[in-house]
């Protein structure tokens, strides 16, 4: 089972994208009491700020498609929401 941390997200990423900028955010604590809230306060909530060399002369939605396949079993464990912020 995958840990849903911050640092966990961020190595994935690293793995599969090679980014030349890279911010993982866990905005859980922000979101409590919300759909897909799991009352710890953390591992349901992520902001993902990323630049790669393998977005080049690809279309927004297929940098988005690039990083929700990278994280799809994340998603599959319990990762509710997914903010993508492309640099």
């Amino acid at each position: 089972m995958l840990e849903l941390t911050a640092p966990a997200i961020e190595q994935r990423l690293l793995e599969r994208l090679l980014p030349s900028a890279l911010q993982v955010l866990d905005e859980s604590a922000d979101h409590a009491g919300h759909v897909g809230a799991n009352g710890t306060g953390f591992g349901t909530h992520f902001r993902v700020r990323i630049a790669s060399p393998q977005f080049e002369g690809r279309s927004r939605v297929q940098r988005h498609r690039l990083v929700y396949d990278a994280l799809q079993d994340f998603l599959d464990q319990g990762l509710h929401a997914l903010a993508i912020e492309l640099l």
